[in-house]
């Protein structure tokens, strides 16, 4: 099996780890593709995400980490996300698990798929977000004016600092920071949520994944669209975003850890 190798490469001993790691993938008889400068850090030849044809990404790091994988991969192939971060909502394993786990790893991994939301900018397909698609303001204490589409039909207009279109995966994430509330990631929908809206009656909103869902910026007043806060895009007054279900959705090794157990674990108990 192919195994794309992604680490942070701002802390040695998680470069280090990504070492070991490698020789255990290698010892068991996976070729090993290290991404970029970790490569390098370990004297072999490193390849991009675009260039990896691989079967399997094994990522340390956070969940920006897995988000910066999920983005750049040509095509969506499994991820098994080792935790070196903060949290690490997105990484299934803690770094004590994994050499265990690695170790006894075959060819036929369980597999979890994630929605991702598609996004199209005044018309144009700009790309997916695994966790969320957020609009905010460029300019501190401007609050923005927007107005909400569902199936052609203005659900809202509001006012707010920004809004967030989240997926159940990211609902842990930003999402949950802004008020919205935790969704099982097997239900396929969109949240949205408004950040610091003016009135009390704007309130998150779950919506069907197999509903449209438009959202107008209408302020005259300058604004950027940012999708899981490793992309960015300059918004002009009138922009349209179109938000849908990716066809492409995100892939994840099923370690058999429970989603709710990882919220109890990861969250309530910070």
């Amino acid at each position: 099996m192919r195994v794309l190798l992604v680490s942070r490469i701002d802390d040695d001993n998680a470069v280090r780890f990504a070492g070991d790691l490698a020789m255990l993938l290698a010892r068991a008889g996976h070729r090993v593709l290290p991404e970029g400068e970790l490569g390098a850090r370990l004297g072999m030849s490193g390849v991009t995400l675009q260039q990896s044809e691989a079967d399997l990404a094994v990522v340390i790091g956070g969940d920006g980490s897995v988000l910066r994988t999920v983005q750049d991969l040509p095509r969506q192939v499994p991820i098994l996300g080792i935790n070196w971060g903060e949290v690490g909502f997105l990484a299934e394993l803690e770094r004590d698990e994994a050499v265990a786990f690695l170790s006894a790893m075959g060819t036929d991994l369980p597999v979890e798929r994630r929605m991702r939301i598609s996004l199209a900018l005044n018309g144009t397909p700009i790309g997916a977000a695994l966790n969320e698609a957020v609009i905010v303001t460029s300019r501190p204490a401007k609050m923005l004016r927007f107005t909400v589409d569902v199936d052609g039909v203005t659900a809202e207009r509001f006012r707010a600092d920004g809004m967030l279109v989240s997926t159940p995966t990211g609902s842990t994430a930003y999402a949950m920071s802004a008020g919205g509330p935790i969704v099982d990631p097997r239900i396929e929908g969109f949240l949205l949520v408004p950040l610091a809206p003016y009135m009390l009656s704007s309130r998150p909103t779950f919506i069907s994944s197999e509903r449209t869902l438009r959202i107008t910026l209408e302020s005259e007043k300058p604004a950027q669209l940012v999708a899981d806060g490793q992309k960015a895009w300059e918004l002009q007054p009138g922009a349209v975003l179109d938000v849908g279900r990716s066809p492409d959705p995100a892939l994840f090794v099923n370690v058999g850890k429970n989603f709710f157990e990882k919220v109890e674990q990861k969250l309530r108990r910070l």
